[in-house]
């Protein structure tokens, strides 16, 4: 059986994650952005993976009804949960907690906060002038935690000999 990364990306930062994550499994890994593909039937996988982002202080509605409408079915994989975000520290914890359900976060075998970026190029006009507005910010900023990211990977792809 293979595994999938199922996320939603709308600036680049949960899709680079995927795409890290990918890279670290001996096993095929399907990537799903759920932005541009429907659902994919999680019949075919063992393990399953779901990440998204924090905009607007939540995870994307899509990410949100897909573990919603397959929560069962999620209890039964192997499943991985990960979150990019630019806060840190205790804001991290609380939007993780705020972005999926507390039976998958007790069911997942890992969980990521991946950090994150503001990808000021990226953005529209509207999430410019919050960003600017909010907290000053008029440039890139890229907190990725790539040690995060393999630390995950090693877990949920059974490289760590726990």
């Amino acid at each position: 059986m293979a595994a999938v990364i199922i996320y939603m990306s709308l600036h680049g930062c949960a899709e680079k994650a995927a795409v890290m994550l990918s890279k670290i499994s001996w096993k095929e890994v399907d990537l799903v952005n759920l932005r541009e593909h429907p659902p994919p039937d999680l019949g075919k996988y063992d393990t399953v993976i779901i990440g998204g982002s924090i905009h607007m202080e939540t995870i994307q509605d899509k990410i949100k009804k897909f573990c919603n409408e397959n929560e069962q079915e999620l209890l039964g994989k192997r499943l991985g949960l990960y979150l990019c975000h630019i806060y840190e520290g205790e804001s991290a914890l609380i939007q993780f907690r705020n972005a999926y359900t507390k039976k998958l976060r007790d069911h997942a075998v890992a969980k990521g906060l991946f950090g994150g970026e503001l990808n000021i190029e990226k953005m529209s006009p509207y999430e410019k002038s919050l960003m600017k507005k909010a907290g000053g910010v008029d440039k890139n900023i890229s907190r990725i935690n790539q040690q995060a990211i393999e630390g995950f990977g090693r877990v949920i792809f059974h490289l760590d000999k726990s």
